[in-house]
């Protein structure tokens, strides 16, 4: 048996869910995806990877910039779907669209709630130091990820995991999880679990002013924060070179052990050891505005820097 269902996701994370929803035979009658956006040096208007991948696989795309309408909750009910399966959609359902399909809307989201509601989970879980993490699938409702869990996988962050790393392991895992989710909702088999009141937090969207490094701060603390920005936005610190700042990226590195001054280099032998407010940075691969990602030694054949140098 199969439903019939629409599916409403934008970026990368949700590609990996629709694939195994038209693996699994169900009847896909429409994707929604966020409008085509503008990118690339010529600026042209491009479509999501949600949108191209069902636009390869011959499903129809709807791209609306808002729910809100009627005639938009009109054609969505016109559908007359058993489910919706929502994934980082990235547009508020409001309550016509919540009700339409027979057997409601489920939605995969990439935290262990209720901690992490909202749009960066995976970065924040990461930047907290949170020992683990995972998806959920969850019956949706009007209020931001507070509806009931249906199903979940608990993944461990390792001491090397970044956002990367994790976003691409959490999108394989919850793939599956929504196949197994949606078999058991054509069973009846799904229970749902309301969400504790106790332990809610919010991860709040990534602000471009959270990328710069503060050497200030304890040096355990920073290794989280530059994983969770990496690969994207990227953490990044400043050099200043003939009287203009250089931007560079770091893109790997761990905790060890040194002191001085926050954001001076303590040693270039193996990598760049940069002290923080406690301990310090040993840096093994970067990327400096307009290049490419370059491991320590190569970096520095390029962009020499010295032992004593204040980096900001």
């Amino acid at each position: 048996m199969t439903l019939r269902l629409a599916f409403m996701g934008t970026p990368d994370f949700s590609v990996s869910v629709l694939a195994e929803l038209i693996a699994a035979g169900h009847e896909i009658v429409a994707v929604y995806s966020q409008p085509p956006r503008k990118a690339g040096r010529g600026m042209a208007e491009q479509p999501s990877p949600v949108h191209r991948f069902a636009a390869e696989h011959g499903i129809a795309v709807r791209t609306p910039v808002s729910l809100k309408s009627e005639e938009e909750q009109k054609a969505f009910a016109d559908l007359d779907l058993d489910v919706a399966v929502v994934v980082a959609y990235g547009l508020l359902l409001p309550k016509p669209v919540l009700e339409a399909p027979r057997l409601g809307c489920l939605n995969l989201h990439a935290s262990l709630l209720p901690r992490w509601r909202g749009a960066a989970p995976i970065q924040r879980a990461i930047m907290a130091g949170d020992a683990e993490t995972g998806v959920m699938v969850m019956q949706m409702e009007a209020g931001l990820d507070t509806g009931p869990v249906l199903l979940a996988e608990h993944v461990a962050i390792a001491s090397d995991t970044t956002a990367g790393s994790l976003h691409d392991r959490l999108s394989e895992i919850g793939a599956l999880l929504m196949v197994r989710a949606l078999a058991a909702l054509e069973r009846g088999q799904l229970q749902a679990t309301p969400q504790p009141e106790e332990g809610v937090t919010y991860a709040k969207k990534i602000e471009k002013e959270e990328a710069r490094i503060d050497w200030t701060r304890d040096a355990a603390a920073l290794d989280c924060h530059i994983r969770g920005l990496t690969p994207f936005p990227g953490a990044f610190f400043e050099v200043m070179r003939d009287g203009k700042p250089v931007r560079i990226k770091v893109l790997r590195e761990r905790p060890v052990a040194g002191s001085g001054a926050p954001g001076e280099v303590l040693s270039l032998e193996g990598g760049i050891t940069i002290a923080c407010g406690s301990a310090a940075l040993h840096i093994a691969e970067l990327q400096r505005a307009g290049k490419g990602p370059m491991k320590a030694g190569d970096f520095l054949r390029g962009f020499p820097l010295a032992v004593g140098e204040r980096l900001v």
